[in-house]
């Protein structure tokens, strides 16, 4: 499959993996509320370690194909389909209409982040 190493694709599946361990790094923790805090975040910044990881090539390979923007907007657009499902998911937080109309706005805004010559 040489598809997943091009410059257009690698980067949007580094940028899912490495928003899934920054999405337990930031929001994981909501679950074990009786954790003490610093506790919580030394165990956020090791997970949040291996975003890195995956997050600097990411942008350093997609940058060949996508301006910094696009980049940025891909990164915001899959945060919140990992988040969303996290929410649902692990947090066991309903989403609603309001959830939806403000995902679909800023959908509507990477549209129009990808218009034009983007770099």
């Amino acid at each position: 499959m040489p598809w997943l190493t091009s410059p257009a694709v690698s980067p949007i599946l580094l940028l899912l993996a490495s928003n899934v361990f920054m999405t337990f790094a930031w929001y994981g923790h909501l679950k074990y509320k009786s954790a003490p805090l610093l506790a919580v975040i030394l165990v956020s910044w090791g997970i949040a370690f291996f975003e890195y990881c995956l997050a600097v090539p990411a942008n350093r390979i997609g940058h060949e194909v996508y301006s910094a923007a696009q980049l940025k907007t891909i990164q915001e657009v899959i945060t919140l389909v990992v988040f969303a499902v996290f929410s649902v998911v692990v947090l066991k937080e309903q989403l609603s209409w309001n959830h939806a109309i403000g995902f679909a706005l800023i959908a509507a805004g990477a549209f129009f982040i990808f218009q034009g010559r983007g770099g």
